[in-house]
């Protein structure tokens, strides 16, 4: 395998088949099985019912008995309402069961996702490779969801993620994650920077608007919503440039629930920002089941540029 290695998945519809789910897992076990002293993991959302459940437990189960010390941190939502608790806008809310996650050889943290999500979806193996992308550990986001994924062999990297990690870990707090330099990192003929919300999230921001900015030829863009300002701005001025081929996916009902949030906060500025870019550049919109009207998954959930 290279260095970075990468994949996708695609909605494959209602009568799919499991097949796309067991060649995550299957990928996962092996990451899994090479793992000699630790593993790490931050993840969203966990729930993956059996087959591909039993595949990844018993991959956990075999990497204890051989001495590795695994951790998981997870998001989680108290169930008060007076407690801060809310129903995400955009996010459905993670549906991870602790008592499933007991039955494992694993420790386990439980990490406030308020005010800030603890949306990290990685898995760090022995300070020396890492597991991330946009997708969630569940049937749904292997089966219904388009999601991109990459495997990094790298140490520095992983160190990296080992640091954010290990905060969570100690503070139980989201807002501190992000807060280092990003600085370049060689990765065979590659470089690359790791960059942590919410505490990179400007930076990250201006240097994706930049990177757009600088286009000359073509830019292509998935992403469940486009909501940053310096993002929209810099796309609402390049859609009047004919000579650059521009074009993306979006996720509908996710999009149309922003326009109603910015329609009654100090977001309403962006609104003509995010109308000019989808309305003059060839943008599609997934028209997935909005959440909370049905039991599917389907969201367009990528997010690459």
């Amino acid at each position: 395998m290279s260095l970075i290695d990468t994949f996708g998945l695609r909605d494959v519809g209602p009568d799919g088949g499991i097949g796309q789910a067991e060649m995550v897992a299957d990928r996962i076990v092996d990451f899994i099985s090479q793992a000699e002293r630790s593993l790490v993991l931050a993840l969203y959302d966990i729930r993956l019912p059996d087959p591909v459940g039993s595949t990844v437990a018993d991959a956990f189960r075999a990497a204890a008995e051989r001495g590795v010390k695994i951790r998981l941190a997870y998001n989680d939502v108290p169930a008060d309402p007076d407690a801060g608790n809310f129903l995400p806008a955009v996010h459905p809310p993670p549906e991870t069961n602790p008592e499933i996650l007991a039955k494992l050889p694993i420790e386990t943290k439980p990490v406030s996702g308020i005010p800030d999500l603890m949306h990290h979806k990685y898995m760090v193996r022995d300070e020396a490779a890492v597991w991330t992308g946009s997708a969630n550990w569940s049937v749904y986001s292997w089966t219904r969801q388009e999601n991109v994924l990459a495997v990094i062999e790298q140490g520095e990297v992983a160190r990296e993620y080992l640091e954010n990690f290990e905060v969570l870990w100690e503070t139980g707090k989201v807002e501190l994650s992000g807060h280092g330099d990003p600085n370049p990192i060689r990765v065979g003929d590659a470089t690359v920077r790791v960059w942590f919300t919410p505490g990179h999230g400007e930076a990250l921001a201006q240097r994706i608007s930049s990177k757009l900015g600088s286009a000359r030829q073509r830019i292509r863009i998935a992403s469940p919503v486009l909501t940053s300002g310096p993002i929209l701005g810099t796309l609402a001025e390049l859609a009047g440039i004919n000579d650059l081929d521009i074009a993306g996916v979006v996720d509908e009902p996710q999009t149309d629930r922003v326009y109603e949030q910015w329609a009654t906060t100090g977001s309403k500025w962006k609104i003509p920002l995010l109308t000019r870019v989808i309305e003059t550049l060839p943008f599609n919109g997934k028209r997935s089941v909005p959440w909370g009207t049905g039991a599917v998954r389907d969201f367009m959930h990528a997010k690459v540029t």
